[in-house]
């Protein structure tokens, strides 16, 4: 590791910057430095979110976030950075969105160059976080209503908590796709379908691939083969079936989600004895972060009940699912606690990549994103 300054410290005004409080694990505002929460001893945090907005505006108002998605000024990336703004306005946010499978090595480089730029990691690699934690990377840090979190939406020590669920199935256009719609997995191989589904690429993005995974466990190989030879368009990016359902160029897409309570316009497909995937996208403050207060307002204010209630489905166990639907964690199709375990063994995870690169293709253009470097942020 090299001796310079990282880029953050150089580039941040402020006593606290200076003196390397976000290193140490502290806030840089007078009153939380002085007096220490009662998160700092392993409880969760007793500051309320107005409290948190005023010490992280005393910090000197920053917080730069890295996040896991597909497109840069839209899509959840966009819509987190907008409420997180109205909520918070003079906080100067940077939420930056690029594929996980980037931000996680990008950050790795930025660490062992000393040059880290975000305070704030919220990944779907969620094996970067045990990996990360591990390595002492992680502030352990517990913020109000930890102990509402599912289980395993949390790590016991506070380096990591789950901050929304995201689900990944089939979906279908119930206009276009009628009395006929697909019923279950098994039916996206009916001739009916054939060039009519889109799909991400199972071997560009590990959640698509987990879903296909499980396809396989159900189905079997045979079943890849006869939805390969359906003539599916391929994409990268989970948005990207819905958009070709959108354009009108499919009917059904694979890879991807849609609202779970829709039963018009694009619908999901979760039929009981049948797999999809669900997980929880894990958030977590970097130990050298330049503007821990401000990232714990972030972390509080994403797993609050006022965020939590507005989302499909909550990370938390004491807020109700939408109309009709149980907590995630109660459908066992939806392999919730799966898809960790699944992460963590990146020898299947790349076997798998290959294997569906046969039947499919290799994975073909840009990243949706676009090229963001090894600073964005910065």
């Amino acid at each position: 590791m090299t001796s310079l300054p990282s880029r953050r410290r150089l580039l941040t005004t402020g006593a606290g910057a200076a003196l390397g409080l976000g290193t140490l694990g502290v806030t840089a505002s007078p009153a939380s430095a002085s007096t220490p929460t009662a998160a700092s001893h392993g409880a969760e945090e007793t500051r309320t979110l107005d409290e948190l907005y005023q010490d992280a505006l005393a910090e000197g108002g920053k917080l730069v976030v890295y996040a896991g998605g597909d497109l840069a000024n839209s899509g959840s990336g966009a819509n987190a950075r907008a409420a997180f703004k109205a909520r918070f306005p003079e906080i100067d946010l940077q939420l930056i969105v690029d594929y996980s499978k980037y931000h996680d090595v990008r950050v790795d480089n930025q660490l062992a160059t000393d040059t880290l730029v975000p305070d704030v990691v919220q990944l779907q690699t969620l094996q970067d976080f045990t990996r990360w934690k591990r390595q002492g990377q992680l502030l352990h840090y517990k913020p109000a209503g930890f102990g509402k979190l599912y289980k395993r939406f949390r790590d016991a020590d506070g380096a990591w908590v789950a901050g929304a669920v995201i689900a990944f199935s089939y979906v279908y256009d119930s206009a276009a796709a009628g009395a006929n719609a697909p019923r279950t997995p098994l039916d996206l191989v009916d001739p009916r379908w054939k060039g009519k589904i889109a799909s991400s690429y199972p071997h560009d993005d590990d959640a698509a691939l987990y879903l296909y995974s499980l396809y396989v466990e159900k189905y079997g190989w045979d079943w890849v083969a006869a939805l390969a030879a359906q003539q599916p368009q391929f994409a990268r990016g989970s948005f990207s079936p819905s958009t070709a359902i959108n354009n009108k160029t499919a009917i059904v897409g694979v890879g991807t989600g849609a609202s779970p309570t829709a039963t018009t316009g694009i619908v999901m497909g979760m039929p009981d004895g049948h797999p999809f995937m669900a997980w929880g996208q894990r958030i977590a403050i970097l130990r050298k972060a330049a503007n821990p207060t401000a990232a714990k307002l972030y972390l509080n204010w994403q797993i609050s009940t006022e965020r939590q209630t507005s989302s499909s489905w909550s990370v938390r166990t004491d807020v109700a699912a939408p109309t009709g639907l149980k907590p995630v964690w109660q459908y066992p199709n939806a392999n919730v606690d799966g898809f960790p375990r699944f992460m963590e063994d990146r020898a299947k995870v790349e076997q798998l990549k290959q294997t569906f690169a046969l039947y499919f293709g290799e994975v073909k253009g840009d990243p949706t994103p676009g090229w963001l470097g090894l600073h964005p942020g910065a």
